[in-house]
């Protein structure tokens, strides 16, 4: 079984062109031109071909190549994804390729709920997703996805009693630990209020002008 990589054993490995977002790594790629885009991902796909370890890869118009690698056994970091990840940051300085780590983002849908297996199987269908396996063997099931990798996944918050005159959804928007007290600042900027920063680093909730809530979070204070 291949061993878990916390975050913060991550942040001192010096592995600069990634960033460690909800339990994955993360990388972004630029190219001069959107051929050359693919032309590297292929040989992204080469090089984790010969590792054994595949990780999701998106080429994006003009020339963008986002690169995210887990370890699905463990559905967190492992050695696996390290390797994987000195190699493509190789790959990346020999073909001159400009890495814009700070353009990491995971977004989750989260939906409050007191009776979990009562609601999920709704969104399951209405979404055609997946259910995610527990943590815990024999847990409650918490979390749904996209089999096919493109929507966002959703997690259910158990709830002890319902929250009167509060929205039950909201976004978390998972991102990399140096982006995200900026993020913090041009969102309130731009109308929003601080709800609670009790949490923090883990995260911030935030809200909107009528209420509507999000939260900001990263990996740190979590371990």
């Amino acid at each position: 079984m291949p061993t878990r990589v916390p975050a913060p054993e991550f942040a001192t490995l010096g592995l600069d062109d990634w960033r460690y977002v909800a339990g994955t790594l993360e990388a972004t790629f630029r190219l001069t031109s959107y051929a050359e885009a693919g032309a590297f991902a292929s040989r992204v796909a080469a090089a984790a071909d010969k590792l054994g370890h595949h990780p999701a890869i998106n080429v994006r118009y003009p020339g963008v190549v986002h690169v995210v690698t887990t370890t699905h056994e463990i559905h967190a970091v492992s050695e696996r994804d390290l390797a994987l990840a000195r190699k493509l940051s190789e790959l990346a300085i020999g073909a001159s390729v400009v890495s814009d780590p700070r353009a990491s983002l995971v977004v989750e849908l989260a939906i409050d709920a007191l009776d979990i297996d009562a609601v999920r199987p709704f969104w399951k269908a209405l979404l055609a997703y997946e259910d995610e396996p527990p943590w815990v063997e024999g847990d409650t099931i918490r979390a749904i996805s996209d089999p096919r990798g493109v929507g966002p996944a959703v997690w259910f918050q158990q709830m002890d009693e319902p929250r009167e005159q509060r929205n039950r959804i909201h976004f978390d928007v998972l991102m990399p630990h140096d982006v995200a007290e900026q993020r913090l600042a041009d969102a309130l900027a731009a109308g929003g209020h601080l709800v609670s920063d009790t949490r923090a680093k883990a995260f911030w909730i935030l809200a909107d002008a009528e209420g509507n809530e999000a939260c900001i979070c990263t990996w740190q204070d979590r371990e």
